[in-house]
């Protein structure tokens, strides 16, 4: 059997948390995982001082693309997708806000020239709000639109994979849908999630009340961060074999001592 393809994903937490002592906790955790595709969210660019993303790719020698976000100052707020592969395109698809017009938040979709064939891997960071659960809804509505798009061979392609940090819990209406345990947002695209099959039955939270980081979090011990994989898949592609954790621990880094990496946990999966 061909080697399993490990996916990650994880919020780097962008420039909050002191930022500047966190990058070299990122680059360790990341570094030490040999996976194939990361997707990460909170991704920071800024004029003179870098993008966070290529940073990371040439770090871990890993090709990397990702979408801007502008805010203020020319500081960006994105996704990116690093590859071990070469990533034969990409684009960006605005998701909608709470007035129904295009919001900063995104989907990136890359294509990736995998030695499986052609790769498709979405990234996404949809709203936070507890309350905004209807406007994940339309979110998820449109990522899952781009990916009806997709012209592939369910009998031969390797599923879509979708990632990212959902904010929402995994008996949330929205993750019912997209796992179809209520009518799918397109009739016939549903979703494997690969912690509920891979995770060990454990709960696999991403937003954790042990992370020093998150003292003043208002509801911790969440599962946020999802790695899913589309159906059908009649190859046996995409099967998630395992599922672990990752960014859970401090890192040793002087001259600062133990520095958690971030505010959220990331998830690395095992991709048959």
């Amino acid at each position: 059997m061909p080697e399993p393809i490990s996916v990650v994903t994880w919020n780097l937490g962008w420039r909050f948390l002191n930022f500047e002592i966190r990058q070299t906790p990122i680059t360790s955790v990341l570094a030490g995982l040999g996976a194939d595709i990361i997707c990460l969210q909170e991704v920071w660019a800024k004029d003179r001082e870098g993008d966070q993303a290529a940073l990371l790719g040439e770090s871990l020698g890993l090709h990397a693309v990702r979408h801007d976000t502008a805010t203020r100052d020319g500081l960006s707020f994105g996704n990116a997708i690093l590859s071990r592969w070469p990533v034969i395109e990409s684009g960006n698809v605005a998701l909608p806000g709470i007035d129904g017009k295009p919001s900063h938040r995104k989907v990136i979709h890359a294509v990736i020239d995998s030695p499986r064939g052609p790769m498709h891997v979405l990234n996404t960071h949809l709203d936070h709000r507890f309350d905004n659960s209807a406007l994940r809804h339309q979110q998820l509505k449109a990522v899952c639109d781009v990916v009806a798009a997709i012209d592939r061979n369910a009998a031969t392609d390797f599923p879509v994979v979708l990632a990212g940090d959902l904010n929402a819990v995994p008996d949330s209406d929205e993750i019912r849908a997209l796992t179809g345990r209520t009518a799918p947002y397109v009739p016939g695209l549903v979703f494997s999630d690969a912690w509920e099959i891979a995770g060990n039955d454990t709960p696999g939270y991403t937003w954790r009340s042990d992370n020093p980081l998150l003292q003043l979090a208002q509801w911790p011990n969440r599962r946020l961060d999802y790695i899913m994989t589309s159906w059908p898949r009649t190859s046996g592609q995409g099967t998630p074999m395992a599922a672990r954790l990752i960014g859970t621990e401090p890192v040793m880094t002087d001259p600062f001592g133990e520095v958690m990496p971030s505010d959220h946990a990331g998830v690395q999966v095992l991709l048959r």
